[in-house]
């Protein structure tokens, strides 16, 4: 479960520190930026690419994820050493409980502050959108949210039993 979480994380954080660099590309073959409609990259999991951002939005959102960015990488390295340090720690031998739980405990915190800083840069992101924006943008988040559940559902219901 807690390599499942690293995981995870991980891949949070490599889109939060991605997402800037995808977004101020511009758009790809055909006119379209990145993977197309539906695309979560730049803004924390917000699907900007399908939201048809005007010019100024756009050079907006490039500038607030720069503004992020150090944080991110920080927030990143301290992410990645409470990583490294949780597994060396339960991999010591004797078993040393304490250290186990501290560096768990500095994980955590280290994976709180990933999930902060995403949800600023989202906040702030989100208020650069009109209303109509903000709302289709929740709707695909929620079809996403609802694909990613419907998979997790049949990749248990396949899983043989042990």
């Amino acid at each position: 479960m807690n390599r499942f979480r690293s995981i995870i994380v991980t891949a949070v954080l490599a889109t939060v520190l991605a997402g800037g660099a995808a977004l101020a590309q511009g758009p790809g073959p055909g006119g379209r930026q990145g993977r197309g409609p539906g695309a979560f990259g730049a803004g924390g999991g917000l699907p900007l690419r399908a939201l048809n951002l005007s010019e100024a939005q756009q050079e907006q959102v490039r500038t607030l994820t720069q503004q992020y960015r150090t944080q991110n990488r920080a927030a990143g390295d301290r992410l990645r050493a409470a990583m490294d340090a949780q597994r060396n720690a339960v991999g010591t031998m004797p078993v040393n409980e304490e250290l186990i739980r501290s560096t768990t405990r500095d994980l955590a915190e280290a994976q709180a502050e990933v999930a902060i800083q995403q949800a600023r840069l989202q906040t702030e992101i989100l208020g650069l959108l009109t209303p109509e924006q903000q709302a289709e943008a929740k709707k695909l988040q929620a079809d996403r949210a609802a694909r990613s559940q419907q998979r997790q559902k049949e990749q248990r219901e396949q899983k043989p039993s042990r």
